[in-house]
């Protein structure tokens, strides 16, 4: 087993799903680089998209189609203005042609080239898809890519996080990995962290990008606050952050995001106030998640709010506040990540909301745990906790869509990572009956025990509970 990067796990994203959107979004920029590859890519007359499985299922609410659209179109999720995307997608269903790759124009039916199976799946991974081109000289590429997680991309041959994986200098797999590390080398576990992903990048690179990850979590929250209106989708749910944080200033103006925070911090520090900020903050997030915003993927977008929410309230509202403690906060949820990822899963398709909000609440609980003067042992402490509380929930989104129960779960994630890391915090980790590695494996057991109709595929659970007439997003 190679290791992985913390940066594989946590980075910038968009909306409103990483393995619904970002991870197509991905396949059909894969798709493009075989076609270059090959010196083909003048060449190419048509092209087709299959979604299957889960893909199709949902893919309408997750924007799927969308995705592969502005992919195969040549856009870049971490560059685009995402409020132009809707209207390069009408530009697209009115045209009938797409500007293949920013090269030439082809002709594109948005309707009929994305073709949605909702009875089949391909065998490797629920989130399958096939892309077909065809050439001016009759030949045909068909290649199959599977969504596993994260934004990651599968072929039946390899995968895109294996060409990132190496062998780190201290290797950690499992949380024992970890206890023996941070004892052998007297380290905190940030610092084991740290000296790991220097494997992949220079220290000064680490924190450039760490900080930069803050930056966009801030920008997002803030945006977030700041918009009113209805979600997109048809499901009609309004937005909530911006009325609970012009509630929670009682009205107070601010003309940035610096003044905006001190307003937050001077606004009370009781607990009733600060546990509805968390509430807002997780909020914020994945409202801008659910309609195509830019948002840090942690594991997955899904559950992009979880650690957001964490992260700030520890800059508000505790005396963790600096550089270093959001760069040691980030280092260590983002290797927690990591230790699911190899030894479970972060999909939901393949097991339930337990594999996102659950993974997302362990990193927060770990990360906070970090910066408040855990040991290492506490720190996994906590990262099982949290994760011991979310085991067998269910991916059940409401018509496909990242808004019920997605968006509330984010700020009851947040809070589970929070009262996780205060209970470790006060334990004696020796006195522990389950480790995380046991908790990990548990997770896994109940992903695979669990049926496939609560993986995200609106086919149980509160999908199929509640009578919801919608309009087609």
């Amino acid at each position: 087993m190679r290791s992985i990067s913390i940066f594989e796990i946590i980075k910038v994203g968009i909306g409103p799903s990483s393995s619904h959107t970002m991870g197509p979004w991905n396949a059909a920029e894969l798709f493009i680089s075989k076609i270059k590859k090959n010196g083909e890519l003048s060449k190419v007359k048509t092209l087709t998209v299959d979604l299957y499985g889960s893909l199709a299922k949902t893919g309408t609410g997750h924007g799927t189609h969308i995705a592969v659209t502005m992919g195969l179109a040549g856009e870049d999720f971490k560059k685009i203005d995402t409020s132009a995307i809707p209207s390069k997608i009408e530009e697209v269903k009115s045209s009938g042609k797409l500007n293949f790759a920013q090269h030439h124009e082809i002709d594109f039916n948005f309707s009929e080239d994305i073709r949605f199976h909702f009875s089949e799946s391909l065998p490797f991974h629920p989130n399958g898809m096939t892309f077909t081109a065809i050439f001016t000289d009759g030949k045909k590429l068909e290649q199959n890519y599977y969504s596993v997680g994260g934004g990651f991309v599968s072929t039946e041959e390899e995968n895109t996080i294996e060409e990132k994986a190496i062998t780190t200098p201290y290797p950690c797999h499992h949380s024992e990995n970890i206890i023996k590390y941070c004892e052998k080398l007297n380290l905190r576990m940030s610092e084991l962290v740290f000296l790991n992903e220097q494997a992949w990048r220079s220290e000064e690179q680490i924190v450039k990008e760490l900080l930069n990850i803050w930056r966009n979590i801030k920008d997002c929250i803030f945006r977030g606050v700041n918009k009113q209106g209805v979600l997109p989708g048809g499901l009609n749910v309004r937005r909530r952050a911006f009325d609970l944080n012009d509630k929670l200033l009682d009205g107070e103006e601010y003309s940035d995001i610096e003044k905006w925070m001190q307003l937050v911090k001077a606004s009370g520090t009781n607990f009733t106030k600060i546990s509805k900020w968390i509430s807002c903050f997780a909020l914020a997030v994945n409202e801008e998640n659910a309609s195509f915003g830019r948002i840090i993927t942690a594991p997955t977008n899904g559950a992009s709010g979880v650690i957001p929410a964490v992260l700030l309230y520890a800059h508000l509202f505790t005396r963790r506040k600096t550089e270093k403690h959001i760069i040691d906060f980030l280092l260590t949820a983002g290797e927690i990540g990591t230790i699911f990822k190899k030894n479970a899963t972060i999909s939901a398709a393949m097991g339930g909301c337990q594999a996102e909000i659950g993974v997302s609440s362990a990193m927060a609980a770990a990360g906070l745990t970090e910066i408040m003067g855990g040991t290492p042992e506490q720190v996994l402490m906590a990262a099982e906790i949290a994760m011991e509380h979310h085991l067998g929930l269910t991916c059940d989104p409401v018509r496909g869509l990242v808004q019920i129960p997605c968006i509330e779960r984010n700020a009851m994630g947040a809070i589970k990572a929070i009262t996780a890391s205060n209970i470790a915090m006060e334990s004696n980790p020796k006195n522990a009956r389950v480790t995380l590695d046991d908790v990990i494996q548990s997770m896994w057991q109940t992903a695979l025990d669990m049926n496939s109709k609560y993986k995200e595929t609106s086919e149980g659970g509160l999908a199929v509970s509640i009578p919801v007439t919608i309009a087609e997003c």
